[in-house]
C-alpha cells in the first residue's frame, strides 16, 4: 500500500511512463513551476518584457495623442482637455525654458529718409553711404527716378508704400520733397538732410548745367544737346539783371520746398511755405546740416545714428576718398558782379530766412554736444559767393541727370583704392 501511495505522488501509475513536454517546450519558457505544474507559454511579442495589460495602455494612449491632434488641427488650436493636462503636468516647456528663437535686432530709428536737396553734398553724402552700407549691414535703397521732386497723390502713396516694405534696418535716398507717411497711414520715418548758401547753391547749379565738373566740358555738352550755345555761354550777370527765368522765381524758390511738402503752396516763395518748413524741421527731421561744416555735420550723424554712421569721418578723411571727392568741383565758374549778387539775395530772401534759421538750430545743436562752431564775421559780398571747401554738386529738379551710375563708377574706384592703401600698410607693417 506504501509503495502504490509513492507511485502516485510521482505522478505514474500502472506502470505509465512520465508524461514530459518535448524539448523545443522547455526552450521556449515551459518547465515545471514552483507546484511542480507545467508554466502556459507567453505568446510571442515585440516587446516581450510587457504584458498585455501594459501593451493595451500603450495603444491607448497613442490613440489619445492621435485625437488630440487631429482636434488640435481642426479646431485650429489645442483642445482644453490637452491645455488642462499640461496644467496637470506643469506648465515648463522648452519654450519656457529656453524662449524663442532670438529675433533681428533693429537699430533705433530704423528707417530713415535722406530726401536729399540738390547742390548740397548729396553726391559725396551718397558715396560714404555706399561704403558704410556695406561695412555696417543696413539696407541702401535708392529710386531709379532722378527728375521728380513733386508728386501726385497717387505717387506719394506708390512711393510711400515702396519705402515702407523696405527690409529694416533701412536707409532710402532720393530728390524728392518731404512725405508725410502718417497722412497716408505709414509710419514715419527720420528724415536728415544737408543745405547750403543759397546763393552758393545757385551758383553751382547754374555752372554745372554748362560745363559739368570733372568730365570736362565736352561730354557734358553731349548730356545736354538740347542746350543752345546762346544759353549755355550766356552770362550769369546778364541772366540775372535781365531777368531770365532761370535766374529769378520761381526758379529760385529751391530749398524750401525740400522741407515743407507735397502741398502745392509749398511751391510758392513766401511766409506759409517758409514757416510749414521750419515746422517740419522741428517735428520731422533728426538733423539738417550745413554743408559748409560737413565734418561737424559727419560727426553728428555719427553720434545720432551709429547703425548707419559709425567710422563715417575716418572714412571721409582717409586721403583716396578725399582726392575722388574733389572730382565733384564745378568747372568753369565765375563770380557774379555786386550788383547781380544783391539783385539775388532779395529774389532769395525767404531761402536765406530758411537758412540762418537752419544754421541757428544746428550750432545750438553742436554746443549741446561740445562742438565748437567757427562764424564768420559777415561781410559785404563772400558771403554771398566764396565757394565751399569741398564742392558737391547735384543737377537741377527739371534736369535732373541719372547719375547712379557715375557714382556706382566712383564707389568701385573708391573702393578698390582703399583696398590697395590698406594693402600697402600692411605690407610696410610687415618690412
Amino acid at each position: 500500500m506504501k509503495k502504490k501511495q509513492q507511485q502516485q505522488q510521482h505522478g505514474g501509475g500502472g506502470g505509465c511512463p512520465d508524461a514530459r513536454p518535448p524539448a523545443a517546450a522547455v526552450a521556449a519558457g515551459g518547465g515545471p513551476g514552483p507546484g511542480g505544474g507545467w508554466r502556459r507559454r507567453r505568446p510571442l511579442s515585440l516587446l516581450p518584457f510587457l504584458s498585455l495589460r501594459d501593451y493595451g495602455f500603450c495603444m491607448a494612449a497613442l490613440l489619445l495623442f492621435c485625437l488630440g491632434s487631429l482636434f488640435y488641427q481642426l479646431n485650429g488650436g489645442p483642445p482644453h482637455f490637452l491645455l488642462d493636462l499640461r496644467h496637470y503636468l506643469g506648465n515648463s516647456t522648452y519654450l519656457d525654458d529656453h524662449g524663442p528663437p532670438p529675433q533681428k535686432v533693429l537699430p533705433f530709428p530704423s528707417q530713415v529718409v535722406y530726401n536729399r536737396v540738390g547742390k548740397c553734398g548729396s553726391r559725396t553724402v551718397v558715396l560714404l553711404l555706399r561704403i558704410l552700407s556695406e561695412k555696417h549691414g543696413f539696407n541702401l535703397v535708392t529710386s531709379d527716378i532722378h527728375n521728380k521732386t513733386r508728386l501726385t497723390k497717387n505717387e506719394q502713396m506708390e512711393l510711400i508704400k515702396n519705402i515702407s516694405t523696405a527690409e529694416q534696418p533701412y536707409l532710402f535716398t532720393r530728390h524728392v520733397h518731404f512725405l508725410n507717411f502718417s497722412r497716408f497711414g505709414g509710419d514715419q520715418p527720420v528724415y536728415i538732410n544737408i543745405i547750403r548758401d543759397p546763393v552758393n547753391r545757385f551758383l553751382s547749379n547754374y555752372f554745372f548745367r554748362r560745363f559739368g565738373d570733372w568730365r570736362g566740358e565736352q561730354n557734358h555738352m553731349i548730356r545736354t544737346p538740347s542746350m543752345r550755345q546762346e544759353e549755355r555761354y550766356l552770362d550769369i550777370n546778364v541772366c540775372i539783371l535781365e531777368n531770365y527765368p532761370e535766374c529769378s522765381n520761381p526758379r529760385l524758390f529751391y530749398i524750401i520746398p525740400y522741407f515743407c511738402g507735397q502741398h502745392p503752396r509749398c511751391r510758392e516763395p513766401g511766409e506759409w511755405a517758409l514757416e510749414r518748413a521750419k515746422l517740419n524741421v522741428n517735428e520731422n527731421f533728426l538733423l539738417v546740416g550745413i554743408l559748409e561744416e560737413l565734418e561737424d555735420v559727419l560727426l553728428l550723424l555719427e553720434r545720432f545714428l551709429p547703425h548707419y554712421f559709425k567710422d563715417v569721418l575716418s572714412i571721409y578723411k582717409n586721403p583716396e576718398h578725399r582726392k575722388l571727392g574733389n572730382l565733384t568741383v564745378t568747372v568753369k565758374k565765375t563770380v557774379p558782379s555786386p550788383e547781380a549778387i544783391q539783385i539775388l539775395y532779395q529774389r532769395m530772401r525767404y531761402e536765406y530766412e530758411f537758412y540762418y534759421y537752419v544754421k541757428e538750430q544746428f550750432h545750438l545743436l553742436k554746443r549741446k554736444f561740445g562742438l565748437k562752431s567757427h562764424i564768420r564775421k559777415p561781410r559785404p559780398r563772400p558771403e554771398f559767393f566764396i565757394p565751399s571747401p569741398l564742392e558737391t554738386e547735384e543737377p537741377i529738379d527739371d534736369e535732373e541727370e541719372d547719375d547712379e551710375k557715375w557714382l556706382e563708377d566712383i564707389y568701385k574706384r573708391n573702393k578698390s583704392s582703399l583696398h590697395n592703401t590698406a594693402a600697402l600698410t600692411t605690407e610696410m607693417r610687415r618690412q
